[in-house]
């Protein structure tokens, strides 16, 4: 069995679309990235739109979503930050 642990989800800009700036969420220790992004969109579907414009950072380090494997310890904190636009 994994163990599980506590991690921070800091939705920066993408509050505007779920309605809250972090989460706390409980999960496994060990989990792919693209588990991790697929958790956090059931949690709030309306992510799905902006599911390829969005960039994913764990512990300070962007990532992308695939089949790597995240080792997370509580406290860590994981970054889902949307483009910027304007010019």
């Amino acid at each position: 069995m994994v163990p599980r642990c506590q991690v921070e989800c800091i939705l920066q800009k993408s509050a505007e679309i779920v309605g809250i700036r972090s989460e706390t969420i409980s999960g496994s220790q060990e989990i792919k990235a693209l588990q991790l992004w697929n958790e956090t969109e059931a949690r709030h579907p309306s992510l799905a739109d902006v599911r390829n414009q969005v960039i994913h950072a764990v512990c300070q380090e962007y990532i992308e979503l695939g089949d790597q494997l995240l080792l997370f310890q509580s406290g860590d904190k994981i970054a889902i930050i949307s483009p910027n636009s304007g010019g």
